[in-house]
């Protein structure tokens, strides 16, 4: 793999931590207005974070072994908001979630899978540059 492989890494696992915090937060954030925002900030999420980990995990059983684990994570969300008293729980956001999961896989099989490669070359083509 990458030498920015850890980092690539490191910033997924920041990126799941928000989601758990933004989750079971009281009061969340609410950047869109309208009806089922929910759902496509949901489906967005978890879409963009297969597609991040997807390009780290190129193998089809690693992805597979990714989806599930980005499955249970979006089920045990929804079980720890009703645990919380002041979240919901809502198998229409499991739904979502599992949704974004499907278009983050088929995201990575386009040129927005290759994008960290491309970076990782570049930054290794103009490091040699100078």
């Amino acid at each position: 793999m990458s030498k920015l492989r850890w980092s690539w890494l490191a910033l997924g696992g920041l990126w799941v931590a928000a989601i758990f915090y933004l989750s079971l937060m009281p009061h969340p954030p609410e950047p869109v207005h309208f009806w089922n925002a929910d759902k496509l900030e949901h489906a967005l999420a978890y879409s963009l974070l297969m597609l991040w980990f997807c390009q780290i995990y190129r193998q089809r059983t690693s992805r597979m072994l990714l989806a599930v684990l980005m499955l249970a994570m979006g089920i045990a969300i929804e079980y720890l908001q009703r645990e919380t008293g002041y979240r919901t729980f809502d198998y229409a956001d499991m739904l979502a979630d599992a949704a974004g999961v499907m278009v983050g896989w088929a995201w990575a099989r386009t040129g927005l899978g290759r994008v960290f490669a491309y970076l990782e070359h570049h930054a290794a083509r103009s490091s040699r540059l100078h």
